[in-house]
This record gives C-alpha cells, sequence and structure tokens, in this order.
C-alpha cells in the first residue's frame, strides 16, 4: 500500500534521524580531543537538509530495491562533507558564529578548525568507501568541485569577466554541487536507473541554485532569515543582489553603490538595507530564483506523482517562497 503525505514525511525523518545518530559514530575516535571537535558542530544541531533531500530522493524508489543501509550512509557522507566545509569556510571568512555558538576557530583555534575539517573529510572518506568504486568517483568530483568553488570565491573574476557570471559559477561548485551529489546518491541507493539517477542530480544543482541564491536574498530582504540580517553585507561578501547594483547602477545609486564597495559597518548597515531593499536588484534576483526553481521542478517530470515527487516539488517551491 502506496504510503500518505504524513507517512512519508515521517519515514523522512526517522530516516534522518539515523544519519544523525551516524555522523556520531564516524567521527568516534580513540583520541577524545578530535571526537570533541568535530562533534561540536554536530551536536550544535543542523537543518539536515542535504541528508533529508537524498532520502526523499529515494523514496521515488520501491523499498523492496531500495538499500537502507547504504543510503544511510551516503546521506551520512553528505552532511559529514557540508559540516566539514563549515569548519574551513568559517576559517577564511573568519566568521565569530556557526549554529548559535562560538565558531571553532574562535573557540579553539585555526590550525584545529581547519585539522579537524580534514579529519571529518578523511572519515567521509572512509565511510564511503564502503559503498562502492561508483560512489566514491562521484563524491570524490563533488569533493574537487566543492574546492574549486571555494577558490573561485577566495580569487574573484578574473579581469574583464562577467562578476555575475562568476558569481553564479562559484555558487554551483561551492553549494550545489554537494545538493545535487544528495539527491544523486538518493536515486543510486533507491536502485533506480541511470537516467532517473541523472536527472535527479540535474534537479539537485537548480534546486542548489534555488536554494542558496534564496538564502542569499534572504539576508537583505528579511529580519527573519534565521541568522543576523545583514551578515554578508557586513562581511563584504558578494551576493547577486549586491553584484546586479554595481554592475548596472542607477543614476540614483551613487551612495549605494559607495556603501557597496567594502564590508559596510555597523552605523552604515540601516541604510544600506534600506536602500537594498527598494531596489529593482532584488526582483531581478527573485526572478533568477524563480528560474532555477522552475528549472529543477522540470527534472521530476518523469517520476509517477506520489509523496515523494510532491516533497521535491515543494522544496523547490519554498525557495521562492521563502524570499516572497
Amino acid at each position: 500500500m502506496p504510503l500518505t503525505d504524513e507517512q512519508f514525511a515521517a519515514w523522512v525523518a526517522e530516516r534522518t534521524q539515523a544519519v544523525e545518530e551516524r555522523l556520531r559514530t564516524a567521527v568516534h575516535t580513540p583520541y577524545a580531543f578530535a571526537e570533541t571537535v568535530a562533534r561540536y558542530l554536530i551536536d550544535a544541531g543542523g537543518k539536515m537538509y542535504r541528508p533529508a533531500l537524498a532520502i526523499a530522493a529515494a523514496g521515488l524508489g520501491t523499498p523492496a530495491d531500495r538499500d537502507d543501509a547504504g543510503l544511510t550512509d551516503a546521506a551520512t557522507v553528505v552532511e559529514l562533507t557540508h559540516v566539514a566545509s563549515l569548519y574551513h569556510d568559517d576559517v577564511m571568512d573568519e566568521a565569530d558564529r556557526r549554529r548559535g555558538l562560538p565558531s571553532v576557530h574562535v573557540r579553539w583555534d585555526n590550525s584545529v578548525a581547519i585539522l579537524t575539517g580534514d579529519f571529518m573529510l578523511a572519515q567521509a572518506s572512509l565511510l564511503g568507501a564502503r559503498l562502492g568504486e561508483a560512489f566514491m568517483t562521484s563524491q570524490a568530483g563533488t569533493l574537487s568541485r566543492l574546492v574549486q568553488g571555494q577558490i573561485a570565491e577566495l580569487r574573484g573574476p578574473e579581469p574583464g569577466a562577467d562578476p555575475v557570471a562568476h558569481h553564479l559559477a562559484v555558487v554551483a561548485n561551492k553549494t550545489a554541487a554537494l545538493i545535487a551529489a544528495a539527491a544523486r546518491y538518493g536515486g543510486m541507493f533507491a536502485g533506480l536507473g541511470s537516467d532517473a539517477v541523472a536527472a535527479l542530480a540535474a534537479y539537485g544543482q537548480a534546486l542548489g541554485m534555488a536554494f542558496q541564491l534564496a538564502d542569499d536574498l534572504m539576508d537583505i530582504a528579511s529580519e527573519d532569515s534565521g541568522k543576523a540580517c545583514g551578515t554578508d553585507l557586513r562581511e563584504g561578501v558578494p551576493t547577486l543582489a549586491t553584484l546586479l547594483v554595481r554592475d548596472h547602477p542607477r543614476p540614483a545609486d551613487g551612495r549605494l553603490v559607495e556603501l557597496l564597495s567594502a564590508p559596510v559597518s555597523e552605523a552604515d548597515l540601516p541604510e544600506a538595507l534600506g536602500l537594498l531593499r527598494v531596489h529593482p536588484a532584488l526582483d531581478e534576483a527573485r526572478a533568477e530564483i524563480r528560474r532555477w526553481a522552475g528549472e529543477a521542478a522540470t527534472y521530476l517530470t518523469d517520476f509517477a506523482d506520489g509523496p515523494a515527487k510532491r516533497t521535491l516539488t515543494e522544496l523547490a517551491e519554498q525557495a521562492v517562497g521563502r524570499t516572497a
């Protein structure tokens, strides 16, 4: 008997909880300090967005064809990779807080944060190696894309390059690649065919673009985004909206362009947010989010209707709804 939407949601939540438990097992080591630091952000809690996506995607298959143990391990690899990237990112961004706590490099130091991130990637590789060559080939490619995206963000666009195109390429690798991997792994361990797995990977890539662009826009447009509003402005991190302002300034944008030319001070933040929130660039950014979310939905067309497909479709719609 097919699951109802409520039963499917409960199944995804149950499997996601299993991943949370598996995360703690995966970073267990006789060296207590390494495990303490590795569990610091794991125990702080997180959205578990990527593991839940992998599990939801696996719901497109049948229980008889699904490898639940493999799915749990694959989803754990995805989340370990994500959390490891947070340890590294916070050092490079000099971020003070993560998940409501002082960042790892603040709580300890940069070296501890970097090495612990490396340890978590190593543990993810050990876990992934048991899932076969095809999985590890995909995971290695994903990790390569994450690192290349981070390097591209650090370097910035080459002289004469389009800053907006460069930013979208960074997002495609740094964020969307791992979300694409999560959706792909869900299909792989659901026992789906190669075409279906490829469609899920393409869905995850487009969803990842919409997800990150929406998250960046929320930092400007909403005072209830789950993090301190204007964080990216304070840190001088370029986002689609701010790049659109700087790339095609209007005659009236002189003051705003001046503010965006460097990290925005706390004193200037209310003015910068006020000018941005009424700027047409926000509507342009929303249109780009809608485009990616719409593209994500097209890759689900050939899957049979049911709770899994409806859940995946809703995830794309949520990215748009968050920025309305």
